[in-house]
């Protein structure tokens, strides 16, 4: 599959428009960190597949901090944007809707890569979590 991707001015536009409809301090805090993350999301190597590059856009934009405000928001919308544009419309709706806790639970260190990485394979490919991955999330949630 060949991946579209979304350029720098684009985030910072989205990070804008979510400040302005929702409050908080608009900008970038660091728009080398913020490049870093939409260039390393290109490497097939790292991030060969649909659910890993959109785990890397959604846990760096929310731990890095690149905004100066709104990074848990901005990781939301940004990784369903990515969604969207690589033709998962359909999973978009969903997506916000499953991270909204997830995003303050990865800012929280509760949830790591690894298990954010399962949660959002659970969200492309399966109508529900499996067993398994609620008891993981259960326990995790209780660190």
């Amino acid at each position: 599959m060949k991946f579209k991707y979304f350029d720098l001015n684009h985030a910072v536009l989205v990070q804008n428009y979510i400040i302005e409809n929702s409050g908080g301090r608009k900008g970038v805090l660091n728009i080398d960190l913020l490049s870093s993350v939409l260039d390393h999301v290109k490497n097939d190597i790292y991030y060969p597949d649909l659910e890993s590059k959109v785990c890397h856009l959604f846990y760096s934009i929310n731990k890095n901090h690149a905004f100066n405000d709104g990074n848990k928001r901005s990781s939301i919308v940004l990784a369903s944007y990515f969604l969207e544009i690589n033709g998962c419309n359909y999973l978009v709706s969903r997506f916000m809707k499953e991270m909204e806790n997830i995003a303050v639970y990865v800012a929280d260190n509760k949830i790591d890569k690894e298990l954010l990485h399962e949660i959002i394979v659970d969200l492309i490919y399966k109508p529900d979590y499996s067993e398994s991955l609620k008891l993981k999330i259960a326990i995790a949630l209780m660190k």
